[in-house]
């Protein structure tokens, strides 16, 4: 045998069991190889990830107990929220008809300048009726003679703007004083339009014309104001009168017309002659009603022309 061959072998020998000891420290019975440089790291990581876990994981069972509280709560404040807002509805229909208001609001463009047109020079209309479609009114915007509020209400807000400008040119504008302006001319269409519902429970009179009728017939005034102040900025006072005296003409004979066909019996609105106390305290209201439009319209707009 040679003995330089036996030599590699016999280191091979010996040192296997040493290698296998320093890259295997659980396999070895002699506990003097071990490799513990990391021994003393792994019970505190492991105890590290104990109490980072949870906190980094969110709980998961604190999430179990608050999704179906959530849930409850969600569907709690939903159901609330919805007779909430039936509780409303019905209180403020009661008082304010919403789902009636949209029909006072049924415009469009042509019937606007239709409707412009009629305030401003009604001489000529010969049909002031109603159309009905199944016992119902059609929308405005299909019948020139059907009651708005949207030319009342742009009607309302133009007039104070051209009432601040009115004030703006004799240097008076602040704004209370346009507030007392706006409040001042709501509350004399509040006024007239109560005084118009006390007039027809003391006559008894029995007449499909609503409040919102009533609000819309008294708000076309408007359009008189705006055209006499307008014509008063641009040519003078004299303008103011002569334009002022032309729309209160209009506005009389439009009311008339309008409402002889409301108040007045059928006999009255198809032009017969009626005698009888109840037609004549009738045709008093209708044209009571109709003169109190001019009043209005000068007391309201002759301080903004000097």
């Amino acid at each position: 045998m040679d003995p330089t061959a036996a030599q590699p072998g016999f280191r091979q020998r010996k040192l296997q069991p040493y290698m296998r000891l320093r890259n295997n420290p659980a396999d070895g019975s002699d506990g003097m190889f071990e490799d513990t440089s990391g021994a003393g790291l792994r019970p505190q990581s492991g105890y590290r990830n104990q109490h980072v876990g949870p906190q980094a994981e969110g709980f998961p069972g604190q999430s179990l107990l608050s999704d179906p509280m959530s849930n409850l709560a969600m569907a709690y404040g939903s159901s609330l929220a919805s007779q909430g807002r039936e509780m409303v509805d019905k209180n403020l229909d009661r008082f304010i008809p919403i789902s009636k208001l949209k029909y006072y609001f049924a415009v469009d463009t042509v019937y606007v300048g239709k409707k412009l047109g009629l305030l401003v020079f009604p001489y000529m209309h010969k049909n002031w009726e109603v159309s009905y479609q199944q016992d119902t009114p059609v929308a405005p915007r299909f019948d020139v003679n059907a009651p708005d509020l949207y030319i009342p209400a742009m009607g309302f807000i133009t007039y104070v703007l051209v009432a601040g400008l009115a004030l703006g040119t004799q240097n008076k504008f602040s704004p209370e004083l346009l507030g007392v302006q706006a409040s001042s001319a709501f509350v004399w269409l509040v006024m007239e339009v109560l005084a118009v519902l006390l007039s027809l429970y003391l006559v008894t009179i029995n007449t499909d014309l609503t409040t919102i009728d009533l609000l819309a017939f008294s708000g076309y005034k408007y359009v008189g104001m705006i055209v006499g102040v307008v014509a008063g900025l641009l040519f003078g006072k004299p303008a103011y009168y002569l334009s002022l005296l032309w729309c209160c003409a209009a506005i009389f004979v439009f009311m008339i017309r309008t409402l002889r066909l409301k108040l007045l019996s059928e006999a009255a609105a198809e032009g017969r002659l009626v005698r009888g106390a109840r037609n004549q305290l009738r045709m008093y209201l209708t044209m009571s009603i109709a003169a109190a439009q001019p009043i209005f319209m000068y007391w309201l707009t002759y301080h903004l022309i000097r």
